[in-house]
C-alpha cells in the first residue's frame, strides 16, 4: 500500500485521528506537496485496511520515521472546521468517549468526499463540421431537430425527445454528429430568501425577534431562552434571527427532535423563505446524505433542520443554532456516545463564538436555573397571536368517574367527544403507549410472555399479528398454548396501547374515521406528512396518538384533547419524571384549541391531587417548576448536584456480577462523592447481555469527569465484560 507513493518523496509527519474507538491519533508521513493542514480529511493505512481519517496537526518524534506509513491520499473536500475538531475533543473529554468515537460522527457519510459526478450534456455539432458522407436516418434527424431550438440535452432526455434508442445516441456522438460537454452539477440547495415577507408579528414577537436579531448581529456567543405558551408563535420569531444571519452571508443550524416527523415546521419554513431547507436525519437516503454533508461543507447549504447528530457537520460559517423543544429527551444519545445533544449545541455555539436560541413552551429545569443565575437570557411570549387562547383543563378523577369494565375512556371523556364529533371538530385522544396491550399472560396460571433476550415483557401489536420486544426488536407470534401450563388459547391482553384505544372509538363511535398517530404507523417525513395532510383535510375525525402528536402540530379544527392516562410517566426512578410528564401533558395539551375555536382538554388521573395535575389544572407551570427545583436541590439532583451511570454488561451473570464488584472495590472514597450499588439495573437483562449498575452522585463542583478517569482508567475486563458510562444520564433502566 505504501508503493501508491514513490519511497524517496520528501515527508513530512502528521497526527491523523481515526473514527475508531481509539483516544489517540496515528502517526504517518506525507508529501509536503499535499499541503495537509489542521481538519484536511485523508485516506491512510491502517494494517490491511484503507481509512479515513482527520489530521489533527504535526506528528510527534517518537516513531522513527522508517518505520512511519504514509498518507495515500488527501480528499478534495473543505477541512474540517476548527469549532468542528474542537468540538470533537470537547466531547470526548465531557462524556468520557474515545476522541475517534466521536469523530465518526463528524465524518459519517464517506461517499460525500469523492466529488460529485459531472452532469452530461449533448449538443448538436454545426452540418459544416460533419464528416463526409455522413448518413442521415430519420431517428437521427429526429434527434437533431429536437437539438435545433432547444437547450442542451442529457443523453437519456435527447433520447426521450426523439423517441429513439440510446444506441442511436451513442452511434451519432461515434459518428460526430453531437458533441459531449460535462457540467458542474448543480447545487443541491437553493438559497433561501430573508427578504421574503414572512407573517406579520404582534408586538411582543416582533420585539424578541428584534432581539434575536441583534444578538446575530454581534456575532459574539449568547444564549437565549425562548419561552413561550403553546402556539404563541415562537417559531416565526426565530425564523427573523435566520433571516437575519443569511442576510449577513452565514448559515443557521435547526435542531428538531424528531426531524422526520416535523412536516409541517418543514413546510412553514418553505412559506418564510420561498425553499426548503437542507435536512438531516438518519432517514435520508445515501445519495442525498452524501450531497447534504457536501453542500454544508462547500457552504451551500445556508440552513440545515436536523437531528441530534446534525450538530457535528462541518459547518465553515455558523452565525446561528437555534434547539427547538429544548426540553425533549429525544436529544440525549443514549447508545455508543452519550451526549446531550442541547448542552453540546451550547458547546457547539461557545466555540464558534455564534448566538444559540432554547426554545420551547415547557423549558427544562437545567435551563431555567441557567436563566435564574444569569447566564442564559429570557425572552417569553405570553399569548397566542390573533383569536386563539390557551384552552382549559380540566382533570377527570378516576376514583369517581370510571371507565366501564374492560373500557378505558371514563363517562365524562366519552360525552366531551360526542359533543365535539356533532360539532365538526377533531379529537386527539392521547395515551403514549405503542401497540394493542403492553401485557399478555395467561388467565390460567398468571404466566407473563417476557423476551427472551430482555427483562421486559412482550408488547402485543394486533395489527401486525406479532408480539414486539421494545428494547431489542424481537417479535414472535402469540403462542397457541401457554408455555407454563400448557392451557390452550388463555392468553389475555392486559392494559391498553394505542390500538386497543382505537378498538374502542370503533366501538363507540362507529361514523367517526380515526386514525393512529405512533412510530409504528408513521415512519419517515412522507408519511407524516400525508398523516398532516388529512387531518387539515379533515378526513380524520379522531386521532389516537402517542407522543409524535404531542409536539409542533398545528390542527385548527382539534379542538379536543383527551388524556387517557395522565399518570403513566410518573411510575419508576427517574428523577425527572414529574418534569418530563408535566412538559408532555403540557406539549399534547397544546394541541388543542390552536385556531378560532376555544379548545378543551381533558386529563384522566388516579391521583389529581399529584403536583403535576395540580399544575396543568391550574395553568401554573412557574409554581410547579420551582417546586421540582426546591425537590432537587433538596437531594442534591441535576442541575443541583452531579451523576454518573456506569452499566457493567457481560454475557453471563457471574462475569457481570465479578467486574460490577471488582470496580465497586475500586471506588473512590471522596468528600462530596457517592457511589451508589451494584445492583441490577432494571433491565437487568437487555440484548442476551447481563446487566449491573452503579450510580455516581456528586457536588457540582466536583470535576466528575476527573474522578471517574482515575477511579476507573487503572481497572482491566475481559474482552466479554462492556462498561458504559454516562454522565448526566436522563435514562435509569
Amino acid at each position: 500500500m505504501d508503493d501508491l507513493l514513490p519511497l524517496d518523496a520528501p515527508f513530512d509527519r502528521v497526527s491523523v485521528l481515526l473514527p475508531l474507538p481509539l483516544d489517540a491519533p496515528y502517526d504517518y508521513k506525507a508529501d509536503p506537496g499535499l499541503a495537509l493542514g489542521r481538519g484536511a480529511v485523508v485516506e491512510v493505512p491502517l494494517g490491511k485496511r484503507r481509512l479515513i481519517g482527520v489530521v489533527l496537526g504535526p506528528g510527534g518524534d517518537e516513531v522513527a520515521a522508517e518505520r512511519l506509513r504514509g498518507v495515500i491520499r488527501k480528499f478534495d473536500v473543505p477541512p474540517l472546521p476548527a469549532g468542528v475538531i474542537d468540538l470533537v475533543d470537547w466531547v470526548a473529554s465531557w462524556t468520557l468517549a474515545p476522541r475517534g468515537a466521536v469523530l465518526r460522527m463528524a465524518i459519517n457519510s464517506p461517499g460525500a468526499l469523492e466529488p460529485p459526478a459531472a452532469t452530461t450534456v449533448l449538443t448538436a455539432v454545426p452540418e459544416m463540421a460533419w464528416p463526409p458522407a455522413t448518413r442521415l436516418t430519420p431517428a437521427r434527424r429526429r434527434a437533431l431537430a429536437a437539438l435545433a431550438d432547444g437547450p442542451a440535452l442529457e443523453p437519456r432526455d435527447l433520447a426521450r425527445e426523439a423517441s429513439v434508442g440510446p444506441a442511436v445516441i451513442k452511434s451519432m456522438l461515434e459518428a460526430g454528429l453531437l458533441e459531449r460537454h460535462d457540467l458542474p452539477p448543480p447545487p443541491p440547495f437553493q438559497p433561501p430568501d430573508p427578504d421574503r415577507r414572512g407573517h406579520a408579528l404582534t408586538g411582543e414577537q416582533a420585539e424578541a425577534a428584534e432581539a434575536l436579531r441583534r444578538s446575530v448581529a454581534d456575532r459574539t456567543f449568547s444564549v437565549t431562552a425562548l419561552d413561550g405558551v403553546t402556539g404563541s408563535g415562537k417559531t416565526e420569531v426565530y425564523f427573523e434571527a435566520i433571516a437575519a444571519a443569511l442576510s449577513a452571508g452565514r448559515q443557521a443550524l435547526v435542531l428538531l427532535p424528531e426531524i422526520a416527523l416535523s412536516a409541517q415546521w418543514l413546510d412553514r419554513f418553505a412559506d418564510r423563505f420561498g425553499v426548503a431547507p437542507a435536512v438531516w436525519h438518519s432517514d435520508l437516503k445515501p445519495r442525498v446524505r452524501r450531497d447534504t454533508w457536501r453542500a454544508v461543507a462547500e457552504g451551500t447549504a445556508r440552513v440545515l433542520v436536523g437531528a441530534r447528530s446534525a450538530l457535528f457537520l462541518p459547518f465553515p460559517d455558523l452565525g446561528l443554532i437555534v434547539v427547538d423543544e429544548e426540553h425533549e429527551p429525544a436529544y440525549k444519545q443514549e447508545d455508543g456516545v452519550s451526549y446531550q445533544a442541547r448542552d453540546m449545541a451550547v458547546v457547539r455555539a461557545r466555540l464558534e463564538g455564534v448566538p444559540i436560541a432554547l426554545v420551547s413552551a415547557t423549558p427544562s429545569l437545567e435551563t431555567l436555573e441557567n436563566v435564574r443565575g444569569g447566564r442564559y437570557r429570557s425572552l417569553h411570549l405570553t399569548a397566542r397571536p390573533g383569536t386563539a387562547t390557551l384552552p382549559s383543563v380540566e382533570l377527570i378523577d378516576l376514583r369517581r368517574d370510571r371507565p366501564e369494565r374492560g373500557r378505558f375512556l371514563a363517562p365524562g371523556l366519552v360525552r366531551a367527544v360526542e359533543r365535539t364529533l356533532a360539532d365538526g371538530e377533531q379529537v386527539l385522544l392521547f395515551l403514549n403507549r405503542r401497540g394493542y396491550a403492553p401485557l399478555t399472560l395467561c388467565r390460567a396460571c398468571g404466566h407473563r410472555l417476557e423476551c427472551p433476550n430482555c427483562t421486559a415483557w412482550l408488547v402485543e401489536h394486533r395489527l401486525l399479528g406479532r408480539l414486539q420486544c421494545h428494547h431489542c426488536g424481537f417479535s414472535g407470534r402469540l403462542p397457541r398454548a401457554c408455555p407454563s401450563c400448557e392451557a390452550e388459547d388463555s392468553f389475555v391482553a392486559s392494559g391498553p396501547g394505542v390500538e386497543r384505544l382505537a378498538e374502542e372509538v370503533l366501538s363507540r363511535f362507529p361514523d367517526a374515521r380515526f386514525q393512529i398517530a405512533s412510530s409504528d404507523t408513521i415512519v419517515g417525513p412522507d408519511q407524516a406528512g400525508e398523516f398532516v395532510r388529512a387531518v387539515n383535510a379533515r378526513e380524520v375525525d379522531v386521532i389516537v396518538g402517542t407522543q409524535i402528536v404531542a409536539k409542533g402540530h398545528h390542527f385548527p379544527w382539534l379542538t379536543l384533547v383527551g388524556v387517557v392516562d395522565a399518570d403513566l410517566g410518573l411510575a419508576g426512578g427517574d428523577l425527572r419524571a414529574g418534569e418530563r410528564t408535566y412538559q408532555m401533558l403540557h406539549q399534547v395539551s397544546g394541541r388543542a384549541g390552536r385556531a378560532e375555536r376555544p379548545g378543551r382538554v381533558l386529563l384522566q388521573t388516579h391521583v389529581p391531587e399529584n403536583p403535576v395535575m395540580a399544575a396543568l389544572a391550574a395553568g401554573d407551570r412557574d409554581r410547579f417548576m420551582a417546586y421540582e427545583a426546591e425537590q432537587r436541590r433538596a437531594a442534591g439532583m441535576p442541575p443541583f448536584g452531579r451523576l454518573a451511570g456506569l452499566v457493567v454488561s457481560a454475557p453471563d451473570a457471574e462475569r457481570a456480577d465479578a467486574a460490577a464488584r471488582l470496580i465497586a472495590r475500586a471506588a473512590p472514597r471522596l468528600d462530596g462523592v457517592t457511589v451508589l450499588g451494584p445492583a441490577p439495573a432494571p433491565l437487568a437483562l437487555l440484548r442476551g447481555r447481563h446487566r449491573r449498575r452503579l450510580l455516581v452522585k456528586a457536588r457540582k463542583e466536583i470535576n466528575l469527569q476527573r474522578v471517574l478517569r482515575d477511579w476507573l482508567a487503572p481497572i482491566r475486563l475481559e474482552n466479554a465484560v462492556r462498561l458504559a458510562v454516562d454522565v448526566d444520564p436522563y435514562s435509569f433502566l
